[in-house]
């Protein structure tokens, strides 16, 4: 987890995995559009606060099925064209009854890049989010005059570019790609290998089937009772077989953590003991990385169920698996939603691995995000992306209040990414390290993902604990704002469930920076009503950061 791009996202493509490298290039976003008007809806929960109504895996599963037997229908309500189909994608239920259905877009069979939508319902009405501002998607013709030979040259091109080691092009696949502007016929090619640090790659590449031009290009890799080298003695989930104790832990949807004893790919093998005693605090014992993996994994699981009644990553109840002991000398720690799994290395050295608290919880956001809003990973959308998992990653170590982790407001802390010491990134004022940024401008788009998430952590620094200089949790902060405003902030458990809402209801593959500031007034006001402090504050804060 260093401060390069780490994040497993793709337009509605693919494999996924999140890591830190540098993206080959930054992509235009669109804003969501037509979301339905806020209902003036009050809840007054305090500590937890419950955004959606848990659904029982029956009841999603059941809603699930229903969304797909009206996919039709619910295409020709939208206007789409009859070559047109919606893919349910995912589905969630407010406590007032609205319903928010996510699809994924076919034309004529083919996958539609930027064709996701969101369809909100409450009684007889209806809503829609779109990533893409065009009514229905149309080409005039899906017989390419590009050959796909031509496209996986290009996709070679581009990973020479971004100094790929390895480079294996896989075979190209049609697509349409409607992320900007009119949309066309073009080839998705995807080329594997390896980052300049040694994290998978996964380099998508767009090509205009028509013209060859390359179109956009991003990279699928999203960088993210035992003793633990950061937790200390923690009670971790484990299992019994054959009289032999597991990293297993069925309590939370069977999640199992393995050493991959400095390999690069498999399963690795799953850590066992005689008794249900592992590691010793240091690193010369290979299982005290995986207590403090395998206990990131059970906080993160934990905070989601708790905190948004959210059941696994994917919400369906099923655990991801973490692999720990990553490569050699490997500084990085990454989120791969092809194997649905945590990878942490081991650091310079050897001797530092990356398996912090709030890097498992950053990581494994990754993976909520690619369930749900999908947040391509780049450009504004990318910053988005990279700013949810450390939002996400510092409700994780609040909610697990452990004194060996002191929780705070600043991002891989006891990492030492670095070598310096230094956080590697801090919310309350982004720019302190060097690179990212305070405040929105133009440019912030073509800015590295890791980079460009500063606006939205100061935002949401900014919405939790207000302007100024204050200390929380035995952390001393100050925060500036654009506007000079003084803030008060309306606290972190609301601003959780407001981003959290915005997330799972109202953001999609395109949203940038303004879409995001309409997101979290849409879920502010359906949280606490359109004329509550909350929704006043969502704005201002947005102010304070120069998006308006």
């Amino acid at each position: 987890m260093r401060s390069t791009p780490h994040s497993s996202r793709r337009v509605r493509s693919s494999a996924t995995v999140i890591a830190l490298a540098a993206l080959v290039a930054a992509g235009v976003q669109v804003g969501s559009a037509g979301a339905a008007p806020a209902p003036d809806h009050v809840d007054a929960t305090a500590a937890h606060l419950a955004p959606l109504a848990p659904l029982s895996t029956a009841q999603r599963t059941a809603l699930l099925a229903a969304a797909r037997g009206d996919s039709a229908a619910t295409a020709r309500s939208l206007g789409l064209g009859a070559q047109e189909k919606l893919v349910v994608k995912d589905v969630v239920k407010d406590a007032d009854g609205t319903v928010h259905t996510r699809y994924d877009r076919t034309y004529a069979g083919l996958p539609v890049l930027g064709g996701d939508l969101v369809v909100h319902v409450k009684g007889k009405r209806q809503s829609v989010t779109k990533a893409s501002k065009a009514r229905s998607v149309a080409v005039p013709s899906t017989t390419p005059k590009v050959p796909a030979a031509t496209a996986q040259k290009s996709a070679l091109s581009a990973a020479s570019d971004a100094k790929t080691a390895k480079p294996t092009p896989r075979n190209a696949r049609k697509v349409i790609w409607a992320v900007t502007g009119k949309p066309v016929l073009a080839w998705e090619t995807v080329v594997t290998g390896l980052q300049k640090d040694g994290t998978p790659s996964q380099l998508h590449v767009i090509t205009d089937a028509n013209t060859g031009k390359r179109l956009y290009a991003f990279d699928g890799i999203e960088t993210g009772t035992g003793t633990g080298e950061y937790n200390g003695q923690v009670t971790i989930g484990t299992s019994n077989s054959g009289g032999s104790y597991q990293m297993v832990d069925n309590t939370r949807g069977g999640h199992r953590t393995t050493d991959l004893n400095q390999g690069t790919s498999g399963s690795g093998t799953l850590f066992t003991n005689s008794t249900d005693t592992w590691g010793d605090g240091t690193q010369s014992n290979r299982q005290t990385a995986g207590v403090d993996a395998h206990y990131g994994a059970q906080e993160t699981w934990d905070f989601y169920k708790q905190t948004f009644g959210r059941s696994g990553i994917r919400n369906d109840g099923v655990a991801s698996s973490s692999r720990v002991h990553y490569g050699d000398n490997y500084v990085n720690a990454f989120w791969d939603d092809s194997c649905f799994c945590m990878t942490y290395g081991d650091g310079q050295g050897n001797n530092n691995p990356l398996t912090a608290l709030d890097v498992a919880g950053h990581e494994m956001s990754h993976g909520v995000t690619s369930a749900t809003a999908g947040l391509e990973y780049a450009g504004e959308s990318g910053g988005l992306n990279e700013a949810t998992s450390d939002i996400m990653g510092t409700g994780v170590e609040f909610f697990a209040n452990n004194p060996k982790t002191p929780a705070n407001y600043l991002i891989g802390e006891q990492i030492n990414i670095n070598g310096d010491g230094k956080p590697l990134r801090y919310m309350d004022q982004p720019s302190k390290d060097g690179s990212s940024l305070d405040y929105w401008s133009a440019d912030a788009g073509n800015v590295d993902v890791h980079y460009s998430s500063g606006i939205a952590n100061h935002f949401f620094y900014l919405l939790s604990e207000g302007s100024g200089a204050k200390t929380v949790n035995g952390f001393s902060y100050n925060s500036p704002t654009y506007d000079n405003s003084t803030l008060s902030g309306i606290g972190r458990d609301k601003a959780l469930a407001i981003w959290y809402k915005a997330l799972t209801t109202y953001f999609t593959s395109t949203t940038n920076y303004a879409a995001a500031r309409q997101a979290t007034l849409q879920a502010a006001g359906d949280l606490y009503g359109t004329n509550s402090s909350e929704y006043q504050a969502v704005g201002a804060t947005w102010t304070a950061v120069n998006v308006n």
